[in-house]
Formats: C-alpha cells, sequence, structure tokens
C-alpha cells in the first residue's frame, strides 16, 4: 500500500492543487483527468469573468511548485475562465508533468477484488481506480488513496423545479440551454426567459439585458421559484469580493430599468411546443409563451456513479459529503458564513477515500475556490499522517456582508437580518467563484 500512489480524479483547480500539495510532501500521485487539458470543465465556461480575484483563485503549494519554474502569481484581477486555465492551470498541470494523465475517463472505484459489501480486509486492500482511455482501452490502477475532486459540472440540474426534468423539458431541448452564454446575438428580436437566481443566472440576465438594449423587440424574462426577489442583489458595500457585489447591482439596475422583466413564485411544471417557440408553465397554472430559448441556471448535483462500489456518506438532501452537510446547508448559510471544511469533516465510511471541492457540497451552492484548496491542504497533510496540520484551520473568506442563507422558501423577502447574497457556485462557470 505504501508504494502505490494517491489517486486524484479530476485536473480542475482542486484536483491539482490535491498533487500539488501531495508532491510538497513526497507523495507519489497520478491525476485521472477525461478532459484533453488542465482544467477542461473550466474552459466550457472560459467566456466568463470571476468575480473572485487572483489571490482567491491560486492554492498556495501551487504556488510554490509553480515559482520554482520563475512563475509569478498574478497580484491583481479578475480573470475569465480561460484566462484562469492559461494564467494558472495549465502551468500548474505541466509542473506536475507526467502525473497527469489525460483523455482518461474514471468509470469506477472500489476496493482491489472486493464490492462494497465485503467487510473483510478492506483497509488493508488496495483501491483500484478503473479507466477508460480515448481509444475505448479499460485502464487500471492501484491506489494507496482516492481523491475524488472530479466536480459537478457534467450534471446540471433541470428547468423542472421538482427536481426532475419538466414535462416536455426533454422535446424541447433544442430551446434549453444549461450553461452561460457566450454569443446571444442569434437570440435578437426574440423572447428569452432564464430560470434560476444564482450566479450563473444572473450572468446570463446581464447579458441578455446588453443584447435587449441594443436590439428593440428582444425581450427577458427571468424566472424565479422563491416568493420575491429581495434576496438577489448580494450584500452591497459589505460584500468583500467587490466585483460579487457589482453583479447584484447591476442586476438590480436593469430591473428597476424596465430591461429585464422578473415573475416570482415561478416552479417550471412543464415546456409545451408551439411551432418555433415554446410556453413554460408553472406549478400554479401561470404561463409564459412565445419563448423563443430558454436558459435554465439552477444548479448542479454530483453524479457519484463511480462511487457505487466503495462505501460513502452523503446527506440526504443536498447530497453532500455528510460530515459537512450542516455547516454549508444554503437555508442557513450564505458564502461568507460558511467555515473551513477539513480530513475530519470529509472522512468516508471508506477509509482514505475523500470527495472534495465543488462535489463534496454536492446540491448546496455556496461552494468557493479558497474552500476547496483548503480541504486539499487538510486533507493531503491527513494522508501524509500530519494530523495537526489537517486540524490546523487556514481559511479566511471574504465576507459576503450578509449574516445567514436563502430565507423561507415560499416568504416574502424573509431572511435572518439582511438581503442575502446570492448563491451559486463559483470558481467554475456557475461560476464564479
Amino acid at each position: 500500500m505504501s508504494e502505490l500512489p494517491v489517486v486524484v480524479v479530476g485536473a480542475g483547480p482542486q484536483g491539482l492543487a490535491a498533487a500539488a500539495h501531495l508532491t510538497e510532501r513526497g507523495l507519489d500521485v497520478v491525476v485521472v483527468e477525461r478532459g484533453g487539458g488542465a482544467g477542461a470543465a473550466v474552459s466550457e465556461w472560459g467566456h466568463v469573468r470571476l468575480f473572485s480575484g487572483w489571490p482567491e483563485l491560486t492554492d498556495t503549494a501551487a504556488r510554490r511548485l509553480l515559482e520554482q519554474s520563475g512563475w509569478t502569481a498574478p497580484a491583481s484581477g479578475y480573470p475569465t475562465g480561460d484566462e484562469w486555465v492559461s494564467g494558472y492551470l495549465a502551468p500548474l498541470a505541466d509542473a506536475l508533468g507526467d502525473r497527469v494523465l489525460y483523455d482518461r475517463t474514471v468509470t469506477g472505484i472500489a476496493r482491489q477484488g472486493r464490492d462494497k459489501v465485503v467487510a473483510s480486509g478492506r483497509k488493508s486492500t488496495p483501491f483500484v481506480v478503473h479507466t477508460v482511455d480515448q481509444d475505448g482501452r479499460d485502464r487500471r490502477i492501484l491506489a494507496s488513496a482516492v481523491i475524488d475532486a472530479s466536480g459537478t459540472w457534467s450534471l446540471p440540474n433541470p428547468a423542472g423545479a421538482d427536481g426532475y426534468p419538466a414535462a416536455g423539458e426533454a422535446v424541447s431541448s433544442e430551446r434549453i440551454s444549461y450553461r452561460i452564454p457566450d454569443d446571444v446575438s442569434a437570440l435578437a428580436g426574440s423572447h428569452v426567459v432564464v430560470v434560476g437566481a444564482g450566479h450563473s443566472a444572473t450572468h446570463a440576465v446581464l447579458r441578455l439585458s446588453e443584447l435587449a438594449r441594443r436590439e428593440p423587440g428582444t425581450r427577458v424574462t427571468w424566472l424565479l421559484r422563491r416568493g420575491s426577489a429581495a434576496n438577489m442583489f448580494g450584500g452591497g458595500a459589505g460584500d468583500e469580493l467587490p466585483e460579487r457585489a457589482a453583479l447584484g447591482s447591476r442586476a438590480r439596475k436593469v430591473i428597476e430599468a424596465g430591461v429585464v422583466e422578473v415573475v416570482t413564485g415561478f416552479r417550471v411544471a412543464e415546456f409545451e411546443q408551439e411551432g418555433e417557440a415554446v410556453t413554460v408553465i408553472a406549478e400554479n397554472g401561470h404561463e409564459i409563451s412565445g419563448v423563443a430559448h430558454v436558459f435554465a441556471l439552477t444548479g448542479f448535483r454530483p453524479d457519484t456513479g463511480i462511487l457505487r462500489e466503495v462505501r460513502i456518506d452523503l446527506d440526504g438532501s443536498l447530497e453532500a459529503v455528510a460530515g459537512i452537510a450542516s455547516e454549508i446547508d444554503p437555508n442557513i448559510h450564505s458564502c461568507g458564513s460558511v467555515g473551513a471544511t477539513g480530513a475530519r469533516q470529509l472522512a468516508q465510511p471508506e477509509q482514505d477515500l475523500f470527495i472534495v471541492g465543488a462535489k463534496s457540497y454536492g446540491r448546496a451552492p455556496t461552494f468557493l475556490a479558497l474552500t476547496g484548496y483548503e480541504q486539499v491542504r487538510s486533507v493531503v497533510a491527513h494522508l501524509a499522517g500530519d494530523h495537526e496540520a489537517a486540524a490546523r484551520n487556514e481559511l479566511v473568506l471574504p465576507d459576503t456582508g450578509v449574516c445567514g442563507g436563502a430565507g423561507g422558501f415560499d416568504a416574502e423577502g424573509s431572511s435572518c437580518c439582511a438581503a442575502p447574497a446570492l448563491l451559486q457556485i463559483g470558481a467554475r462557470p456557475v461560476a464564479v467563484d
């Protein structure tokens, strides 16, 4: 076991940071990435500018590794996803060299020769990570430990308000997108709907509002499940991430200017085709008709299929790691009120298996890049036997300017004491840290 590497699933921000920490501590590591390069998921939303600045987007061990080759950390500015990849993630992967395997899809993780039912000898048996390469060949990697940093990007939530696709959602799939748009010029003069209340939805609304200002006849409708729009605009001057505050302020302005129509209490139940357009129908029968395109930006959820043969403990509602669920519940916490989580909270019933990064948060939309970097620092310290460092909290989060979560789902503008921050996973497209 001691001669086997730690396998990290995913060459995104947290996966590469974990590899940097493992390398720094003298532990062998193999990073398995299904994409063709570092930060493949980030590249898919490369046109989006993050609201976290460079100092919040790089990991300490990663910086130390990169600086050995003369790399200098950007001191300021707010990169796009593409700039984050080219300026940090790709150089970090290059520094890790052949420890990173690309075009390898992880299909399963297990204990060698034992399915999840078998209890005997599990702790002393290596993990086997099942992968498929770009030629479709099965490849297996034995590991002493596994860190799953594969994220949630591949599994966006549907538009349907009950967690399942709405009736007709699959049939109308050509008119529904689940990612932040880049070029929206083709939608000029049409009616466009955005579903969702997080940062991804806000980015989409702002991009579409620019189109509406330029192109007469363009109509933008923003559908919110909650009964009030009061919790959409963040902490304002109290937010220690200025670009996050600016995002909420810009959204407020386009709404107040009448460029964007907001409909609250709208829980999507059905899509009905009408020739070249669709009608979006709510659970209460409210209809929005003549819609050319819908951007369903309602968050993401973890794909735990690769973990079905190991023993894991996830929260029943958030699908987050059970040990951190109470600390990240969006009904209670905003981004700034979520504290650090480390190896102790992230521990699974399967010894030396850890789920980190956005995937550890399940459906909770309060994840920040800094949070993930602290997770992997603690987990790697634990795997290295440095339990004092693993237990230490080195995380300092920027405040959101609010003190709690999203408030009541049906209540008009309820919250603990102020308009809560926009809740959406960041440091990904949704992103925006």
